[in-house]
């Protein structure tokens, strides 16, 4: 099992901006395609950002809520993948939390509230 260690949410205003970090326990954010999820209040769990590698080098999906706006980056090295959030809008009030893709249903960490406030 991996520990995952999200961080870097907050209360910020619409039109601004965050960046989250997710810290593991192991070096699989090397070897694994990684992505960022979130839920809102009353909401299921969305995917929102991955990332994976292929020959050619790394790439990145995003749901179209997010795109243009959100990117997701990984530090090898450092075991941590990052979420830069601009143009945040009040309908990302969500707790995000990291994960494989497909993620492992006994890895979730804490998350980290974000709240945009209008």
């Amino acid at each position: 099992q991996v520990q995952l260690v999200e961080s870097g949410g907050g209360l910020v205003q619409a039109g601004g901006s965050l960046r989250l970090s997710c810290v593991a326990s192991g070096d699989i954010f090397a070897v694994a395609a990684v992505g960022w999820y979130r839920q809102a209040p009353g909401k299921q769990r969305e995917l929102v950002a991955t990332l994976f590698s292929i020959f050619s080098g790394d790439n990145t999906n995003y749901a179209d809520s997010v795109k243009g706006r959100f990117t997701i980056s990984r530090d090898k090295a450092k075991n941590t993948v990052y979420l830069q959030m601009n143009s945040l809008k009040p309908e990302d009030t969500a707790v995000y939390y990291c994960n494989l893709v497909p993620a492992h249903p006994n890895d979730w960490g804490q998350g980290t509230q974000v709240t945009v406030s209008s």
